[in-house]
């Protein structure tokens, strides 16, 4: 009977230090949880000041590059206003230009038709008086014929 009592009371030992283990191995893997838990914490605030960091970046830069943008804009607009207001001085210019040369050509030929038309109106006027001369003639000739 001792022995049975000896195997009864190691039995119990047993299951008393396995029980005392599993209680340690749960303390274990509690605390374990926690530490799980503590680092997804601080990897989530990490995560989110690197976000909120990275965004505040993406912002400035957008910003500056909006900046630039719209300088440019303005440099293109201002040359592209200068070479217009230039292109149509020239182009006013050159019209005068050519409105004095038209106007000069005009008043050439303008001259040159008066004369040509002055000249026309001598000869027909001078061919008229001959003209008129022969007929006088004819007349006189023809009365002296039938007299």
């Amino acid at each position: 009977m001792k022995a049975r009592w000896t195997m009864i009371v190691a039995a119990m030992l047993l299951g008393v230090a396995s029980f005392a283990y599993s209680q340690g191995v749960a303390s274990d893997m509690d605390k374990a949880a926690d530490k799980t838990a503590d680092a997804t914490k601080d990897a989530a605030k990490d995560t989110a000041h690197a976000t909120k960091k990275a965004a505040k970046k993406t912002a400035h830069a957008t910003d500056k590059a909006a900046d630039k943008t719209a300088d440019a804009t303005k440099d293109v607009a201002k040359d592209t206003g200068h070479a217009t207001k230039k292109a149509a001085k020239k182009t006013a210019h050159a019209t005068d230009k050519a409105a004095d040369k038209t106007a000069v050509a005009s008043k050439d030929a303008a001259k040159g038709t008066a004369h040509v038309a002055k000249k026309t109106g001598h000869g027909v006027a001078k061919g008229a008086k001959a003209v008129g001369h022969g007929v006088k003639k004819g007349a006189e000739k023809t009365e002296d014929v039938v007299k």
